[in-house]
């Protein structure tokens, strides 16, 4: 799947999670850039990332992600 579509299939995702619908995401975008974007949020955020994509992500790649464009490359590399 094209980076451009997993994406904007991720902000979809957050927009929901966070309920707001002004919300962009680009591959630069941090946890610290967003508001909401809080711990208890970011498990809500992967669990339902893992769910649309049907992927499961271990613990240490979570935690070495800096921002929405290493989440991407996770996405990617377990769809191949």
């Amino acid at each position: 799947m094209a980076r451009e579509d997993i994406l904007r299939q991720v902000n979809e995702i957050f927009i929901e999670i966070l309920d707001d619908q002004r919300l962009i995401l680009t591959e630069t975008t941090q946890a610290a850039d967003v508001k909401d974007w809080d711990s208890l949020n970011h498990i809500q955020l992967i669990v339902a990332i893992e769910k649309h994509f049907n992927i499961r992500f271990k613990s240490r790649e979570i935690q070495i992600w800096g921002n929405v464009g290493e989440m991407i490359d996770s996405i990617q590399e377990k769809q191949k």
